[in-house]
């Protein structure tokens, strides 16, 4: 198995391990009405936030808050795993190389060619209270969002679109001076539609986030940090991408190391 294949394993082995242990402890009552196993630690006001390490594919909402020592200890495992090297320069960088924003039809991650963009998909998964334009069961123009970067609850609405933004977990520019320059263009489409890699946010915070790695910004909410640092270890550990040196260490510190 190659060196990346067993940091693969690792990861979803300890996810397994902590799920396990959840359910021993809770019984019946750790788990929701879908039969799913219920997310460790606090969740979001609405009660649907996921924590990272039950939703490794990110097809649940949410981020819920990482806080048992079990499950602080595989976050740690999955992120000491993560390669290292120094960030590239941003040199040809282009939104568009990763395609046209919100495509449906990046093939090879989840939530592909349903007939509802990206961004219409992500409010779905998160947002509560829906509303729909009139005939559609797609485009979102009103719901209430828990927005795990700040810890506020939003009432959204599409006249002020900008209060809730898209925000990449692994910035595109960010995972460009990493490697991303030389991947087929097909796997940047994939990562900058992958709904394990996007969380709906308070516009202000990922506007003040831009393309930095967790060294140089975290979310303001400190409860969310540590699962912060999970998803974005889970994304570099799918696209096979290494981190900075800098990064590493700022994820380690958020999880107790």
């Amino acid at each position: 198995m190659s060196r990346d294949g067993a940091v693969r394993a690792r990861f979803f082995r300890a996810a397994t391990v902590s799920a396990a242990a959840v359910l021993l402890v809770s019984g019946c009552e750790g788990l929701g009405e879908d039969g799913s196993a219920a997310g460790p630690g606090p969740a979001a006001p609405d009660g649907r936030a996921v924590s990272p390490l039950r939703n490794p594919d990110g097809t649940e909402p949410g981020l819920a808050p990482v806080t048992a020592d079990a499950d602080k200890a595989a976050a740690r495992e999955l992120i000491e795993e993560l390669p290292t090297k120094g960030r590239g320069p941003k040199t040809g960088y282009d939104r568009d190389k990763f395609g046209y924003a919100w495509m449906d039809t990046a093939d090879g991650v989840p939530l592909a060619r349903n007939g509802c963009d990206t961004r219409n998909d992500l409010m779905r998964r998160d947002g509560q209270n829906l509303r729909f334009r009139t005939g559609s069961d797609c485009v979102v123009i009103a719901m209430t969002l828990h927005d795990p970067y700040t810890g506020t609850t939003i009432d959204w609405r599409k006249q002020k679109a900008a209060e809730v933004q898209i925000d990449h977990v692994v910035p595109l520019s960010y995972s460009w001076q990493m490697g991303s320059s030389r991947w087929p263009a097909a796997k940047r489409k994939r990562l900058a539609n992958d709904v394990l890699n996007l969380i709906p946010v308070e516009g202000r915070a990922n506007s003040a986030k831009g393309d930095s790695g967790p060294a140089s910004w975290l979310p303001p909410d400190k409860s969310i940090r540590c699962a912060y640092a999970v998803r974005f270890a889970q994304v570099a550990v799918k696209y096979e991408m290494p981190v900075t040196a800098a990064d590493e260490q700022a994820m380690l510190r958020q999880c107790g190391g």
